[in-house]
C-alpha cells in the first residue's frame, strides 16, 4: 500500500494536531458509519466525530433538509436575530424534547462549541449566586478554554493554559475510592466545616458518564444524592451533557435515568445532528437573569445547524424508538465485551447505551489496540488520563451487522496485541 501524502499537513499545520497521528489517512468521503480515504479504502467508524455524529455521516434525512434550505437561499449567519430556521428548531425542541419530559428550561445559544456552552453555564451560575467557586470532579473534562479548563481534571490539558486555573475545586467522582468511602463524605464535611478553607460554591458541574476521563459511569443513586446535596447547600447543579446527551446513553438526556432535573444543562456535539457547530445552554426560567448582550458570540446563529437539528429531532425523537434501539445496541456491545474480558483476564469494561470503555491492566495496551484496529479498517480512540481505555462510540444509527463487524474487529485487535 502506498503511504498517503501527508506532507502539507506535516509541514504547514501546527504540531497541536492529534487524531490524525493515530489515523494516517487522507479522508475524502463518508456515509453512515463508514469513511473512505482518497485511495478508496473504507473504515468503520467507532468514533463518530467524538460524539458529534450520533446519526452517522451525511445522514440522508438531515442532508436533504440542509440542501433544500441552502438551495432556497435560507439565512446562513444570523447572530441572535429571529429567523425561520431558529423558530422551527425552538418549536421542535420544545415539543419533542422539553414538554414530553416536563422540563421547564429556557434555551440560550452561547456559541458554536461545547466549551462556549460550559463557559456560559459557569458565568450564569456565578452571576445568579454571587459566588465564584465551582466544584467539579476528578477526571472531569469540560472543554479547552480557560473557564472550562479550570473545572477539568486532566493535568496535561490543564498545563496548556499557561496561567493559574482558579475558582474551581475538584471532588471525588463516583467510586473514586473503590467504594471504601461513603458518597460525598469529604465534600459535605468541607461545606459544613467553617475551617475547611472551601469557599461556598456557586455550583457543581458533572458529567453523568465521563467520556474523556475514561468512561466512568456515575450511578443513578449517586447523581440523586448529588442533586440533594446541591439543594441543601444552596448550590446550582450543572450537568455537562455535551458528549453523553442527544441519546448517547439511551434517553435524550443522560440524566433522565437518574430522575433528576439539573438547574443548568449544556449540550453541543450531536445537537445539530450533522456535525455542524452548535451548542445550547439550558436553564430553569428563574435563573434567566442575563442582561441583553451580556453574553454573546458572532457564530451563535448558525442557521444551517438549526435546520439539521430540527430535522434530527423530528426524524429520531418524535416516536421514542431511538432510545429503545440504542439500549438494544448497547446490549449487543455488552455481550461482545463480556466475551473479550472472558478471553483476557487483564481486561474489564464499563458503559451505558452506546458509549463503552475497555480497560487493561497495562495502560499502554489501549493505544496498541486502537492502532491495530486502524490497520484492520476501523476507527477507535483511547480515553482516560493515561489513554488507558479503548473508547467505543459508534453512531446511534449503526446497523446491527455493522456493529457486529466492528466488535469482531475490536476483539481481533485485542487478541493480536496481547
Amino acid at each position: 500500500m502506498t503511504p498517503p501524502d501527508l506532507s502539507v499537513f506535516e509541514t504547514l499545520e501546527s504540531e497541536v494536531r492529534s487524531y490524525c497521528r493515530g489515523w494516517p489517512a487522507v479522508f475524502d468521503r463518508a456515509q453512515g458509519a463508514r469513511l473512505t480515504d482518497e485511495d478508496g479504502h473504507t473504515y468503520l467508524d467507532f468514533f463518530a466525530g467524538a460524539g458529534s455524529l450520533n446519526y452517522g455521516h451525511n445522514n440522508p434525512v438531515l442532508k436533504r433538509a440542509l440542501i433544500d434550505y441552502i438551495e432556497r437561499d435560507g439565512l446562513t449567519h444570523g447572530l441572535d436575530m429571529a429567523t425561520t430556521a431558529k423558530r422551527a428548531f425552538l418549536e421542535t425542541f420544545q415539543n419533542v424534547v422539553l414538554r414530553p419530559r416536563d422540563l421547564p428550561y429556557k434555551v440560550m445559544f452561547p456559541g458554536p462549541t461545547g466549551t462556549n456552552a460550559v463557559e456560559s453555564a459557569l458565568k450564569l451560575a456565578r452571576k445568579v449566586k454571587g459566588r465564584e467557586s465551582v466544584v467539579s470532579f476528578t477526571n472531569a473534562f469540560h472543554g479547552m478554554s480557560l473557564g472550562s479548563l479550570a473545572v477539568t481534571g486532566n493535568a496535561f490539558k490543564r498545563a496548556g493554559a499557561g496561567i493559574p486555573l482558579v475558582h474551581g475545586t475538584p471532588m471525588p467522582f463516583d467510586n473514586y475510592f473503590d467504594g471504601q468511602v461513603p458518597d460525598f463524605l469529604w465534600f459535605e464535611r468541607l461545606l459544613e466545616d467553617q475551617g475547611s478553607g472551601l469557599n461556598h460554591p456557586a455550583a457543581v458541574i458533572v458529567e453523568t458518564v465521563q467520556g474523556e476521563g475514561g468512561i466512568n459511569v456515575a450511578r443513578a443513586e449517586w447523581l440523586r444524592a448529588l442533586q440533594d446535596l446541591c439543594h441543601r447547600q444552596d448550590m446550582l447543579l450543572i450537568v455537562d451533557d455535551i458528549q453523553m446527551g442527544c441519546g448517547r446513553t439511551g434517553g435524550f438526556f443522560s440524566f433522565e435515568e437518574a430522575g433528576i432535573t439539573p438547574d443548568i444543562v449544556t449540550l453541543s456535539k450531536s445537537i445539530s445532528g450533522y456535525g455542524l457547530p452548535m451548542s445550547l445552554c439550558l436553564f430553569k426560567p428563574e435563573l434567566d437573569v442575563w442582561e441583553p448582550g451580556e453574553h454573546n458570540g458572532t457564530f451563535r446563529g448558525n442557521n444551517p445547524a438549526f435546520v439539521t437539528a430540527a430535522a434530527a429531532l423530528d426524524a429520531y425523537w418524535a416516536d421514542g424508538q431511538m432510545e429503545k434501539q440504542t439500549l438494544k445496541r448497547g446490549e449487543q456491545v455488552e455481550q461482545a465485551l463480556l466475551a473479550v474480558c472472558g478471553e483476557h483476564d487483564s481486561a474489564r469494561f464499563r458503559g451505558r447505551g452506546l458509549v463503552w470503555g475497555l480497560e487493561f491492566d497495562d495502560p499502554t495496551r489501549a493505544s496498541a489496540v486502537c492502532a491495530r484496529a486502524f490497520e484492520l479498517g476501523m476507527l477507535l480512540e483511547t480515553s482516560g488520563p493515561q489513554s488507558e481505555v479503548v473508547k467505543l462510540l459508534p453512531p446511534l444509527t449503526i446497523t446491527p451487522e455493522e456493529l457486529d463487524e466492528g466488535l469482531r474487529t475490536m476483539a481481533r485487535a485485542v487478541r493480536e496485541t496481547a
